[in-house]
């Protein structure tokens, strides 16, 4: 995916996100951390654009490790979250940039669930890859791409990056091992 594609992908959840919801009123938009985060405030200007209001939004912190890369502890933490007031009549959308096992999702669902009462949670990927080791499946998404194992899908953004797409690269062999 390119910049125009990314931002065309991203605009499309939002309309998704409002017309599921209808309207987005009760909705809060909980960007994990790191790339979930500014794809989060992307989702939340278009939804801007549309709806004319503001959506709430918010953080997660979900530190263990990045799937697509190397594992470096056993289980998922969640560090920390901006999350405040009552969830009980609101739908979270968590947004990530990439959905793969479905670890990251299901501990930031567990630390929401074990902290508040939340009347529905759903979940907006820019891309979502495949090979989901849990019952975790997204509610929008940019793309869908098949991949192998031994490839990884790298979403570049400006706020980290300094460039704008999404790339599917192969993990050499001994960054494999």
């Amino acid at each position: 995916m390119n910049a125009a594609e990314m931002d065309r992908a991203l605009a499309r959840i939002a309309c998704e996100i409002v017309e599921r919801n209808g309207g987005a009123g009760n909705v809060l938009l909980l960007g994990i951390k790191r790339r979930g985060i500014p794809l989060a405030d992307r989702i939340a200007k278009h939804i801007q654009r549309i709806e004319g209001v503001a959506v709430r939004q918010a953080t997660i912190d979900v530190a263990f490790y990045n799937d697509d890369l190397t594992k470096v502890a056993a289980s998922p933490v969640v560090g920390s979250t901006s999350v405040d007031g009552g969830l009980e009549n609101t739908t979270v959308v968590l947004v990530d940039d990439v959905l793969y096992s479905g670890r990251t999702v299901w501990a930031a669902v567990a630390c929401l669930l074990s902290r508040h009462a939340i009347g529905r949670i759903q979940l907006a990927v820019l891309v979502d890859r495949g090979h989901h080791v849990l019952p975790v499946g997204a509610d929008y998404a940019g793309c869908t791409v098949p991949t192998r194992a031994d490839e990884v899908v790298k979403v570049m953004l400006d706020e980290y990056d300094d460039a704008e797409q999404v790339l599917i690269v192969e993990v050499e062999a001994e960054a494999a091992s």
